[in-house]
């Protein structure tokens, strides 16, 4: 084996280094917010000014998901201090904003267990993901790796009780758009078409359904800025999966624990492949039924 193919990496304490500070690592991610592993985010601000408070390091948008992450960057070890600043500009930014969802990052080079311990005991109301920083030096260049540690729990919410947040229709139009909000329309239409004593219920975590004034979520809705997620309940199959892939429609995942299939529609599949959604919509109605 040839080993002069490989190089030795050189592990650097950022926090130590007199050639690379917080600041730059606050440019390098605010130039590519990918690298966090979080998807293709969008920098929204930096430095972002608190109310009576300091200053957000980074503001990322997710434009696909109408979610904003709070990130806070620490060299070195992380504390108390750093916790609870993430988690406070987290609430500031969800109470000015509501219109989105948010999401709070801290990001250090040693996150110890014993603070890890601390961030998961609030995992699960608060969402909070956290990244290790790791830095490395090649000849006359570094290297950044983000590493995952802990991410968000997000807490399973029973489409099917009765005790779900109300809100309506203007709650869901400044979530999403009026344009959206049509084609929830026009789905709920297909529906009625399958059944015609289904109605529109708006709940503050999904649009869901009604039949005799009863919840009957065969199939819910979420309104994003671009299109609607349709979540409709049907046993997973060769014969589905094939429908909904000959058919071009774009599935996000196939819930097993829900027994759910998740779709992203947009106004040209609304319009163009009405038949094979109510045909879908059908047979979950049936299996639901």
């Amino acid at each position: 084996m040839d080993l002069s193919k490989f190089i030795e990496l050189e592990t650097i304490n950022l926090k130590d280094s007199s050639e690379i500070n917080e600041k730059y690592i606050q440019e390098y991610i605010a130039n590519d917010p990918s690298v966090l592993g979080l998807g293709e985010l969008i920098l929204k601000d930096k430095e972002r000014v608190q109310p009576n408070a300091g200053r957000l390091d980074l503001l990322l948008y997710d434009s696909e998901n109408n979610r904003r992450y709070e990130v806070e960057l620490q060299l070195g070890k992380t504390d108390e201090s750093h916790i609870i600043r993430t988690i406070e500009y987290w609430d500031i930014e969800r109470k000015r904003y509501p219109q989105y969802e948010h999401c709070a990052v801290i990001i250090a080079e040693d996150i110890t267990s014993r603070f890890l311990n601390v961030i998961q005991l609030f995992n699960g109301h608060i969402p909070l993901i956290a990244i290790k920083m790791s830095a490395y030096k090649i000849e006359n260049k570094y290297a950044i790796k983000f590493t995952k540690i802990l991410d968000e729990l997000k807490l399973a919410i029973d489409e099917d009780e009765e005790d779900i947040t109300p809100t309506d229709r203007n709650y869901w139009e400044n979530r999403s758009t009026k344009d959206v909000m049509t084609l929830i329309d026009d789905v709920v239409s297909i529906i009625q078409e399958i059944e015609p004593s289904i109605f529109v219920k708006y709940n503050k975590h999904y649009i869901g359904l009604t039949k005799s004034g009863i919840a009957f979520n065969f199939a819910i809705m979420h309104a994003k800025k671009k299109f609607i997620r349709l979540n409709f309940k049907l046993e997973q199959s060769e014969e589905i999966d094939k429908l909904i892939d000959d058919n071009g429609l774009d599935v996000l995942e196939y819930s097993v624990r829900s027994s759910r299939y998740k779709i992203r529609l947009n106004k040209s599949d609304v319009q163009n492949k009405k038949e094979i959604i109510k045909e879908l919509l059908e047979k979950s109605y049936k299996y639901f039924g």
